[in-house]
């Protein structure tokens, strides 16, 4: 959904509340796994710490939404929880004007106790991508900790596929900001 100027917190709460009950915008969930025909697969790998003490801190940036800490994309509910079924309102503010997509997410990979975690969401049809996107850090064994963005998406709103060249140039800002909210999360303590 689009908007001419910043969207109110009772417009938020409206696309949220009517997003709960929307199917994905594809079919079946795991794209992320199977590259079907028609999506794009951008993947982004950095190492964002080292040592146990940074991976503990990644996972919980992640289980906060850290990642989404790069000021002109932010996520709704303030600080989501990762629950499988949990809805967010994913709102971006470009080119003078600014959009809500709804996610839903869909799974887990590893686990804390693991030396691999994170999760995945897919867009629901009230987002301008038809796609998902998994959010994940391990432990390498060097003890270097990466954080990893893969996601496989395609236009799914006019305005989307119109303007597909600017959805790709925001795709790839997406990422490189991520990744530098995650280093500057994982770096605010001692690297162990």
């Amino acid at each position: 959904m689009f908007f001419l100027r910043r969207p109110s917190a009772r417009n938020i709460n409206s696309f949220l509340e009517a997003s709960r009950s929307l199917p994905l915008s594809y079919a079946p969930p795991g794209i992320l796994n199977d590259q079907p025909s028609g999506f794009r697969l951008d993947e982004q790998v950095v190492v964002i710490g080292h040592g146990r003490g940074a991976f503990e801190r990644a996972c919980a940036a992640l289980m906060t939404w850290k990642q989404f800490d790069i000021g002109w994309a932010t996520v709704f509910p303030d600080r989501p929880g990762i629950e499988v079924g949990t809805v967010v309102a994913v709102m971006i503010g470009h080119l003078g004007f600014w959009s809500l997509n709804g996610c839903r997410v869909l799974y887990h990979v590893g686990s804390r106790a693991d030396t691999r975690f994170g999760f995945a969401y897919g867009t629901l049809t009230n987002h301008a991508e038809c796609g998902e996107e998994l959010f994940e850090v391990f432990l390498d064994s060097r003890a270097d900790v990466a954080y990893r963005i893969r996601a496989s998406s395609r236009p799914w709103a006019a305005l989307a596929r119109l303007g597909h060249p600017v959805v790709r140039v925001l795709q790839a800002r997406f990422r490189r900001d991520s990744v530098a909210a995650m280093k500057r999360d994982v770096s605010g303590c001692r690297n162990d």
